[in-house]
């Protein structure tokens, strides 16, 4: 595989990070029918960043999806790539599917020009968030994961598990729409039901958000309190910066984590549903 060529400004090898292959002439269809975005868009240089779905509309993995000749290659966080490619195989039945394990490296690269690697593609939901890289072997970084980590913990970015409880968490309240991270017109998948709905009808009463605070912030899992209430909680934590849920209904009390006081961070990407 080749290596990347010219210079780049920030390069992180991402070891949380793991490869899935989904070949076989059915690869398509057979995804598309299960993820919550549009496989079809996937292409050499085009990513999309997709979720598996309890069939109630929870969530249970994401990952972003690159074309490779052949087959697809699922970036997924490392911890959830045994329990995806199970979900993926109890589903293929008679459909013309591979799925494969890799041992690919994973990385993210930013403020910089396009890596020239084998497999790279622009991460789909935000410009500023730069590249996905899948290398051979771990390439020269001029960053390391708490970087990456705390570049997107300030756009709002969320990573997996860190930041998604499996069978809790809805799409909608992680940034999934504003992000790319659902089609609506592809057609259904498992969980659509739910996902639709959360939308069209406004259930959503809580969001993932980047909040600052005034001294180092506790671990993540520290409840958020509105005074003596609970208003959320923090998820991926680095040193002052992190994501936390929060209910809607609390964004405007103030809001501490451990006595800590913090400031919510609404990026410009996000959109609120109006106060009633």
């Amino acid at each position: 595989m080749d290596q990347l060529h010219g210079a780049m400004t920030q390069l992180a090898h991402l070891p949380d990070r793991a490869v899935l292959s989904v070949s076989g002439a059915d690869r398509v269809g057979f995804l598309n029918g299960l993820v919550s975005n549009d496989v079809g868009q996937v292409a050499p240089g085009r990513a999309v960043w997709a979720a598996l779905l309890t069939p109630q509309g929870k969530y249970l993995a994401d990952f972003f999806i690159l074309a490779d000749a052949g087959s697809l290659l699922l970036d997924v966080q490392a911890g959830q790539r045994d329990m995806l490619a199970q979900k993926l195989s109890r589903f293929r039945l008679r459909a013309d599917v591979a799925i494969a394990r890799l041992d690919l490296a994973v990385h993210a690269a930013w403020n910089g020009p396009p890596p020239q690697a084998a497999f790279a593609a622009p991460d789909p939901r935000l410009p500023e968030a730069g590249w996905r890289v899948l290398a051979d072997a771990p390439l020269a970084a001029t960053a390391g994961q708490a970087d990456w980590d705390l570049h997107r913990l300030r756009l709002g970015l969320p990573d997996g598990t860190n930041d998604l409880e499996p069978d809790k968490t809805v799409l909608l309240e992680a940034g999934f729409d504003e992000l790319g991270g659902i089609s609506w017109t592809k057609g259904c998948y498992m969980g659509q039901e739910l996902t639709a709905r959360t939308r069209y009808r406004g259930l959503l009463k809580r969001r993932l958000l980047p909040v600052s605070g005034d001294a180092p912030l506790p671990p993540p899992g520290t409840p958020v309190l509105a005074g003596d209430r609970e208003a959320g909680v923090l998820r991926s934590v680095i040193g002052t910066d992190a994501l936390a849920v929060l209910r809607l209904d609390r964004l405007g009390d103030t809001l501490t984590a451990a006595g800590v006081p913090l400031t919510v961070r609404i990026p410009d990407w996000v959109k609120l549903p109006e106060p009633v």
